[in-house]
């Protein structure tokens, strides 16, 4: 994986920032209604589509509960790491199954790890024998989630005058 730069923004017009809210808000629009929507032809919403796609811009995924698929147990775990070996820690933890978030911070952890395991014990083994055997992690703190009040991946920024602000 390694350390990504995003301090170069993308220019985004108008149209491609519109085409983004209209996909957070139905990931399943077609071209042809973007196109109707937006004053163009569903091939230029298509090749608008596959360069935010290809630059990473967006992503259109299936996005899953895992309470409702059996993973009982969620938790934000924060980690502190061996800083000189910040990369191969962060690369391991991402390889479990049970990670689904993982993000480097600054302030009293190194690092932020979700997970979802399908119980208690799941979690229990996550932490003794993956987090805890990786070569580095010095301190763990497990956050387990008693309820989740929002969750939302509708996130497309405020759009003003060809901007996000």
């Amino acid at each position: 994986m390694g350390f990504e730069d995003f301090s170069n923004k993308t220019n985004l017009d108008e149209i491609d920032l519109q085409i983004i809210k209209i996909l957070s808000q139905d990931g399943r629009a077609s071209f042809a209604h973007m196109a109707k929507t937006l004053g163009g032809s569903p091939g230029m919403i298509r090749q608008r589509f596959n360069r935010l796609v290809k630059e990473g811009l967006l992503q259109i995924a299936a996005i899953t509960n895992p309470m409702l698929m059996g993973f009982t147990t969620m938790a934000q775990i924060g980690v502190k790491v061996q800083v000189n070996r910040l990369q191969e820690i962060t690369d391991q933890i991402a390889s479990f199954d049970e990670v689904i978030y993982l993000v480097l911070i600054s302030g009293s952890y190194d690092l932020f790890v979700e997970v979802a395991c399908r119980d208690k014990r799941h979690l229990l083994e996550f932490l003794t024998n993956k987090l805890y055997s990786v070569e580095g992690v010095e301190e763990a703190e497990t956050f387990i989630y008693l309820r989740i009040d929002k969750e939302i991946y509708t996130w497309a920024g405020n759009v003003r005058d060809g901007e996000v602000v």
